[in-house]
């Protein structure tokens, strides 16, 4: 059964993928129904792993496709952060799909591709080692492309021949560090560190940069950032998806993996690479906040947000010391549930009254409360207002910075925060405060599958954050991974 089942989570995504590109675009309902079951078994099946994960027990499935060439998969601590992430906000970002694009057209590719995208995200996680990770890394670029043009039209295919061309490079880039890094050590496994002793320094500085680089155009790091807001232009369950599940969370758990299991946090701290990347991550940061600040459209200046929030993860892997580490992956969870509310509202608010600039946000409040209420807990968060997820993020972070001798770090967050908050308390004012521009009756939130998973995640954003201190908390969840990873 340990062999079986990453098998068996890959294919909860993989096998409604390939069905649902046979069916009809008037079987509406067994598109539906398959796509729900293949989430459903997807979280059923992450539940069961959880606890044994939790004792140190590993799953894993090694397929041998040359000498010295597997497809490893493989269910650790870390990985299985990043797939309950994934099983939870997949099922609900299909439901919220399903209502978001009704009978619309091409439905049945949209959904294919879309649970393809899904076991993409699911092979990056269980990757086991460089080589299956590469393959399913390039797989997401490729099963994303279709979503982010899924409409058709000049804007959507010029933002999907950008997203090609970034991506595409970064691919090429990451297989040039992982080639070179393997040519040197042999085929390198995640899970056994130390591999690198004896390879030159200066080499292995220049690889670290190679796999940065290749792997910072997904996470959107400056400037490797402009596909992102471009592909704004994809429908609203795109967006989610690129923004709190798969791509930039691909980029971002790339990074995680480079750092704490290729290279290793003390040989990075050895090999001075943490403050160079750090300072690269607080220029995103600041840089993504500042960009925020000048848009007037609501989903670019979500995207600009992402841009800044994503690089947090960044940090603090950059970062030597203990809550630095159990920052960045509680953060990898936190980033996504917030930012996955915040765009399941903008979606909403542009289905329901056409709403996509922020001068359009006044009195939404009245017209559409659940909505509001959930986007103004998603932006709370993302400010770092306490209890939601984002203050805890936020809290480790500094701490971590302050114990690794770098109290600078605490000034970025600082600076970051107030420019997260010149950024979104102006729409939630708009929102609460100020009287409503248009003739819009109550009882717009229908059809409630288009809402509900909004309200889900917010709710989700505020129970992380002030049920942090639970085992199966995702910052308790971070702590064991340090614990039983990180800290031997």
């Amino acid at each position: 059964m340990n062999a079986l089942m990453p098998v068996l989570v890959l294919s909860t995504s993989l096998v409604p993928a390939l069905v649902i590109f046979f069916l009809q675009e008037r079987q509406q309902r067994a598109r539906t129904v398959i796509n729900l079951a293949g989430a459903l078994a997807k979280l059923a099946l992450v539940v069961v792993m959880l606890e044994r994960v939790a004792r140190d027990v590993h799953y894993e499935t090694r397929l041998t496709l040359l000498p010295g060439l597997d497809l490893l998969l493989r269910v650790d601590a870390l990985s299985l952060l990043f797939l309950t992430l994934s099983a939870f906000l997949w099922l609900l970002t299909t439901v919220y799909a399903i209502s978001y694009l009704g009978n619309g057209p091409h439905l049945s590719r949209f959904f294919g591709f879309f649970s393809l995208c899904v076991a993409a995200t699911t092979g990056i996680a269980l990757a086991g080692n460089l080589i299956t990770f590469f393959i399913f890394y390039e797989l997401l670029t490729l099963s994303t492309w279709p979503l982010v043009v899924h409409r058709g039209d000049r804007p959507s295919i010029a933002a999907g021949g950008r997203y090609l061309a970034y991506t595409l490079a970064g691919g090429a880039v990451l297989l040039v560090g992982i080639v070179w890094l393997e040519s040197l050590t042999g085929p390198l496994l995640f899970a056994v560190r130390g591999s690198l002793a004896g390879v030159d320094p200066a080499t292995l500085q220049v690889i670290f940069w190679v796999l940065i680089g290749g792997l910072g155009v997904k996470t959107a790091l400056v400037p490797l950032h402009s596909w992102l807001p471009a592909a704004m232009v994809a429908p609203a369950p795109v967006s989610a998806l690129l923004h709190a599940v798969a791509v930039v969370k691909a980029g971002a758990f790339g990074i995680l993996r480079i750092v704490y299991d290729v290279y290793g946090l003390e040989l990075v701290h050895a090999l001075s690479l943490g403050l160079p990347l750090a300072a690269l991550a607080s220029l995103t940061i600041i840089y993504g906040s500042f960009r925020a600040l000048q848009q007037s459209d609501i989903k670019r200046r979500l995207a600009f947000s992402t841009v800044s929030q994503v690089s947090y993860i960044v940090l603090g892997a950059s970062i030597h010391g203990p809550a630095a580490t159990i920052g960045a992956l509680a953060h990898l969870v936190h980033q996504g549930l917030m930012k996955i509310t915040l765009f399941f509202c903008a979606g909403a608010l542009a289905e329901r009254l056409q709403i996509h600039k922020v001068e359009d946000l006044d009195g939404i409040g009245r017209t559409m409360p659940w909505t509001a209420t959930a986007f103004s807990i998603g932006a709370l968060g993302m400010i770092g207002v306490p209890p939601i997820a984002g203050f805890i993020s936020k809290w480790y972070l500094g701490v971590g910075g302050v114990e690794a001798g770098q109290p600078w770090v605490v000034l970025v967050l600082v600076g970051s925060s107030l420019l997260n908050a010149a950024y979104f308390l102006p729409l939630v004012y708009r929102a609460w405060f100020v009287p409503a521009s248009r003739d819009a009756a109550p009882g717009r939130e229908r059809p409630l599958w288009l809402i509900a998973p909004a309200i889900v995640t917010a709710i989700a954003s505020v129970a992380v954050g002030a049920l942090a201190g639970l085992a199966f908390s995702p910052l308790g969840w971070s702590t064991l991974i340090f614990e039983h990873e990180y800290s031997r």
